[in-house]
């Protein structure tokens, strides 16, 4: 079953801050991560991505850094706020009424 993109492209930053929250991580390394969690049914395009990384940077919920790799390109990380620790908080609460709301609104009782 593919998800509508759509329906899950309002909740990017939310998705982004939730996986900083487990760590600092770049943009690739959040991605396949949203892939698996997904089992492959969705993914974030890159442009989406990287606007949402300048978005979530300019109002100071993450930072970036660029990494230190010994081989390979260097990396840019992202890190969470402690601002953006909160606003995750409140997106995910944000999102739970919002579930809730629209399961009351779409479920048919037979």
């Amino acid at each position: 079953m593919s998800i509508a993109s759509d329906l899950i492209r309002g909740h990017t930053d939310t998705i982004i801050l939730a996986q900083l929250f487990k760590g600092d991580s770049y943009g690739y390394e959040i991605n396949k991560a949203v892939q698996q969690l997904t089992d492959g049914q969705y993914e974030l395009k890159e442009a989406t991505m990287y606007t949402a990384f300048r978005r979530l940077e300019s109002t100071h919920l993450i930072e970036s850094y660029w990494g230190d790799e010994q081989t390979g390109a260097r990396r840019r990380y992202y890190r969470i706020t402690p601002n953006g620790r909160a606003a995750y908080r409140r997106l995910q609460g944000e999102w739970e009424v919002a579930k809730e709301l629209i399961e009351k609104l779409i479920r048919i009782k037979e």
